[in-house]
């Protein structure tokens, strides 16, 4: 399945002040019974974000009017726990199309960038600089550019530069998931298939 490419990203965001947050907070386990990569953003934080009796909490920052954005940040290790794919779908389908964090869980980390999710991951010092600016002005804008590898506090120009495995860059600026490349590359394959010797 293709995604949308992903190249610059300019959004404000939504912040998470919370260390080790792990796939089971991000998508809790009862919901993991759909196959298809549909209908999980509704679910996404669900014990965070809802009652036993269906009703938004309040103090949640999803349920928070002020926030909002295409960009997720998050505390320290983040997406830790069990390696559902679930959790970084649940994070596509809810509208994210990055997450940023001072340290990702690497199989949380892995599913995102195959699904059409950017992680970036930042030092320290600079996830606190991005919670201060937003906790400053809710509609802060970040911008991600995937192209350079960097990701800049619109308002105070502030900037830092994360790594990304260049494959999954590529894929990510091409809009393709692992099969799409394979497709994009089929003439090729077929080429090396008839070349070379059995």
């Amino acid at each position: 399945m293709a995604y949308d490419k992903f190249d610059i990203l300019t959004s404000s965001a939504v912040p998470l002040p919370i260390e080790n947050v792990d796939t089971d907070q991000i998508i809790p386990a009862r919901f993991l019974k759909a196959t298809e990569r549909k209908g999980f953003g509704e679910n996404l934080f669900r014990d965070w974000r809802y009652n036993n009796d269906g009703s938004p909490k309040s103090d949640f920052v999803l349920n928070n009017p002020i926030y909002s954005g295409q960009i997720l940040v998050g505390e320290k290790n983040f997406g830790s726990g069990s390696s559902r794919e679930h959790a970084a779908w649940a994070v596509y389908d809810y509208g994210f199309r990055c997450v940023i964090s001072s340290f990702f869980a690497d199989i949380f980390k892995g599913n995102c960038l195959n699904v059409g999710v950017l992680p970036v991951q930042v030092s320290s010092a600079f996830s606190d600089k991005i919670f201060a600016a937003i906790d400053e002005d809710p509609k802060t804008e970040l911008t991600v550019n995937l192209n350079d590898q960097t990701v800049t506090i619109v308002s105070s120009g502030e900037q830092e530069t994360f790594d990304i495995n260049e494959y999954k860059k590529n894929n990510l600026l091409n809009g393709f998931d692992d099969i799409d490349y394979l497709l994009n590359i089929k003439k090729e394959v077929q080429d090396f298939a008839q070349n070379t010797p059995l």
